[in-house]
């Protein structure tokens, strides 16, 4: 399991030009699932996310977690391209929809995030807080 974490002032989610989901300061994840990952893995990752010290604190360093703030998880399979040969990215890596989607939903449930929809077109519209983006794999 992959998570993209970007700290944001806002982001959003539309599908076909309706919004679905919007959020002030946070986390904006972006998060891809593979042919292993499990329910604990997805707890694991979910519970790093939270803990994660990107915030800043009150005197300018990024030392605090994510507290109150929200959270948007888009699902992202494309995190486990594989570019390494030509230039179509192969996508072999990324769990198929019927693994991923429980996952995904598992992952967003326990961080009490916000979403899109699972395996829809989305349109993301962010504001990076920073920037400050990180990958984190589980």
């Amino acid at each position: 399991m992959r998570a993209l974490v970007q700290r944001v002032t806002r982001a959003s989610v539309t599908v076909e030009g309706t919004l679905i989901a919007e959020i002030g300061p946070g986390l904006l994840v972006l998060l891809g699932v593979t042919h292993g990952d499990s329910d604990e893995i997805a707890d694991r990752l979910a519970d790093k996310v939270r803990a994660l010290r990107i915030f800043s604190d009150i005197h300018g360093q990024m030392n605090e977690p994510l507290g109150e703030r929200e959270v948007l998880c888009i699902s992202q399979f494309t995190l486990y391209a594989d570019t390494r040969k030509g230039n179509r990215p192969s996508y072999i890596a990324a769990a198929r929809p019927e693994q991923a989607e429980p996952l995904y939903a598992r992952f967003c449930e326990r961080l009490g995030a916000l979403t899109g929809i699972f395996g829809a077109t989305m349109a993301v519209a962010l504001t990076n807080d920073g920037p400050v983006t990180v990958l984190l794999e589980a």
